[in-house]
């Protein structure tokens, strides 16, 4: 603390043949004291430092992505399973028996539409080669306005530029087979299975005791609160998020197979491998539905000989995907749920870079939680408004 010093007496000196002058009054000495400013610089996060944290979570999402998957897919599945499990439990069957019940039965549908799709899913592979080859002569004919006009782009270029006749190198890589790569990818692939299966099931017996555990470790009352609001609303909003598109998708795949079927004569069993196409497909939003959609040309240019045959799968699966994308989601799912576009994409690019076809799956759930997360933590509620 600096003192000032305010109203301190002065003495005079008295000179030869001088009276004294009589002292004035000494007034009381008061004692101000200032706060001292801090001013020391306030630490700020380094830049560089927030990138190469960015890295190394990028890196290590990336490189444990054999530990992550299984435990985010088993996650996600539960999550699907746990409003059945709650209304089961209404109904007083307890959860262990339920969470078997919901287990065994996803199992058993899966194992019984591949049954039905591993027939038409071969041919396919199959014929793909010969159906190419005589898919080649229709896409000549089509692209046959634009091979003109690059031909023709082409002279310009030599009149002005002049041909120096050289041929670009070609560069040729060959792989070799390796034998053992089977054998050693097929058992991770059994064990990676078998993981999520397992830990499914104990996300949806154990995860509420798990979760209450968690919170004891805890150490005030007020983190304890805001860490049980923040996983009830991921729990109820998520669950009702990914249970209404489990639904949604199941309908779109179900109608468009039905649409196949009656309207373009094409057979079951192809299509019910199309309709599971369109329904796991629209499971990432944007790229999926586009995946489709090329496939659907290919399927048309490959089964029709006409051309408005050709486009009538694209055409059908591109309809139910706007009345679904337009009408049905955003009734059904209101605007809490609303993302920005951009952000998708940004999402979706990232997690299918990391992880894959898996990726693409889980993208928008993780997207989901990220908001619901900046949603409740105060001074972060922008963020979560930077994401609609």
């Amino acid at each position: 603390m600096n003192p000032i010093i305010e109203g301190a007496g002065s003495g005079g000196i008295v000179s030869e043949g001088e009276s004294p002058q009589p002292q004035p009054t000494a007034i009381p000495t008061t004692v101000v004291f200032e706060p001292l400013r801090d001013r020391r610089p306030r630490p700020r996060a380094s830049t560089a430092l927030l990138v190469l944290a960015v890295l190394a979570v990028g890196y290590t999402l990336w490189a444990a992505q054999a530990l992550i998957l299984p435990v985010l897919l088993a996650m996600f599945f539960a999550l699907i399973g746990n409003p059945i499990i709650r209304l089961l439990q209404r109904l007083r069957i307890p959860r262990f028996v339920g969470a078997l019940l919901v287990l065994v039965l996803g199992i058993y549908s899966a194992v019984m539409l591949g049954r039905e799709l591993v027939a038409p899913a071969g041919e396919w592979i199959r014929e793909a080669p010969r159906e190419m080859r005589e898919l080649a002569p229709k896409l000549r004919n089509l692209a046959k306005p634009m091979q003109e006009a690059n031909k023709a782009a082409e002279n310009i270029a030599r009149a002005a530029g002049g041909d120096t006749g050289s041929k670009p190198v070609q560069v040729v890589k060959t792989e070799v087979d390796d034998p053992y790569k089977v054998l050693t990818s097929t058992p991770l692939m059994i064990a990676s299975v078998l993981a999520v299966v397992l830990l499914t099931f104990f996300f949806m017996v154990y995860g509420q005791d798990l979760q209450r555990n968690a919170l004891a470790l805890l150490p005030g009352r007020q983190q304890k609160r805001l860490t049980v609001e923040i996983l009830q609303a991921i729990e109820h909003e998520v669950s009702r998020y990914v249970l209404t598109i489990s639904m949604i998708n199941m309908v779109v795949g179900l109608v468009f197979a039905a649409s196949l079927y009656f309207f373009l004569q094409v057979p079951l069993n192809e299509a019910l491998l199309w309709g599971t196409m369109a329904a796991l497909l629209n499971f990432a939003p944007y790229v999926g539905p586009l995946i489709g959609i090329i496939v659907m040309l290919l399927m048309g240019f490959v089964t029709y000989n006409e051309l408005w045959q050709s486009l009538l799968p694209a055409a059908i699966y591109l309809g139910l995907h706007t009345l679904e994308g337009q009408i049905v989601t955003p009734i059904l799912l209101g605007r809490r749920m609303a993302l920005s576009p951009l952000v998708l994409i940004l999402a979706l690019m990232l997690f299918g870079w990391l992880w894959g076809i898996v990726g693409l799956l889980l993208a928008v759930p993780l997207l989901v939680c990220v908001k619901i997360v900046l949603s409740r933590i105060d001074g972060l509620e922008g963020w979560a408004k930077l994401l609609e």
